[in-house]
């Protein structure tokens, strides 16, 4: 899809949520037209964006309308997560996708989780997945199933693997609102990306595609949790949340799962071969960001 800023594109967004309204603030004046999709009438009302149509996706009237923007769309957009059986968009629409003359692009957005446990090692694309749980089992088989989409269609499919998202209304300041714990777990890193560094990234690749492409979208430097939570307080001004041992914190099987996995995350290949300068290259100048604006 390269070519200059002035070149007219069409977006379809499957999922219009935190990171794909996020892209669309990015990118505002990029699309001629913008087409999402949304699953509740009550979220459809509280969306308004100039230039976009938001389309409730379990409306009657939704697939038929969906079907014509993919048919003239030029880029697609997938920020949706799998069900149980699969991909509710593949489900759908693989059809017309495939059979689309004007698309070519594809992102889906997945997650680093697939790669499961590295014990704190680093993983880049070249690691193959191994997930530690049902739900990124399923994030695997679906990534397969685009990838083998772009295979038959041609059209450049690419996936991205996001590390933790943060970004204004979700991260670590607002989280010192909600009585946060600094949870300690000896070794214990996570990897994160501020949202408006994930657009940067999908911005590159439409203007760089590469069919069967997969990139991790992390930011540079893995740290632990905790260590987080301190440098949000400290540019706050505010007390520290209390340390607390993992094995005592009070937290849901959700989130203690996700310390189950342990990973350092490489991005050496969106820097490298999509040129991206990261805005945020690690959280500091990320939640330093947040705290002099509104957070």
């Amino acid at each position: 899809m390269a070519g200059g800023d002035d070149e007219a594109m069409k977006l379809v967004v499957f999922g219009l949520g935190f990171t794909s309204e996020a892209f669309l603030r990015f990118a505002e004046g990029r699309f001629t037209s913008v087409v999402a999709t949304v699953r509740t009438a009550e979220k459809a009302e509280r969306t308004t964006k100039p230039g976009c149509e938001v389309v409730v996706l379990n409306e009657g009237s939704a697939d038929s309308r969906i079907a014509q923007a993919l048919s003239e769309a030029d880029a697609v957009l997938v920020s949706v997560g799998p069900d149980e059986a699969g991909d509710p968009v593949l489900r759908r629409f693989a059809q017309e996708i495939e059979t689309s003359k004007s698309i070519r692009w594809i992102g889906y957005l997945s997650t680093i989780g697939v790669y499961g446990d590295a014990d704190g090692g680093w993983v880049d694309e070249s690691v193959a997945p191994n997930p530690s749980h049902a739900r990124t089992q399923r994030r695997v088989e679906v990534e397969q199933a685009w990838l083998a989409l772009g295979q038959r269609s041609g059209k450049a499919t690419q996936i991205f693997r996001l590390a933790g998202i943060y970004g204004p209304g979700r991260n670590p300041i607002i989280n010192l609102d909600q009585r946060a714990q600094r949870v300690i777990k000896k070794g214990q890193v996570f990897n994160r990306i501020h949202v408006d560094d994930i657009a940067q990234v999908l911005l590159a690749s439409m203007a760089k595609p590469r069919n069967g492409a997969v990139y991790n979208v992390s930011d540079n430097e893995p740290a632990p949790p905790q260590d987080v939570l301190l440098y949000a307080a400290q540019v706050t001004g505010r007390e520290p949340p209390p340390e607390v041992p993992f094995e005592q914190a009070v937290m849901s099987e959700m989130a203690r799962s996700f310390y189950a996995d342990n990973k350092r995350v490489s991005n050496r290949l969106i820097r490298e071969e999509l040129g991206v300068e990261l805005r945020y290259p690690t959280y500091r100048e990320g939640v330093g960001a947040l705290a002099r604006s509104p957070h």
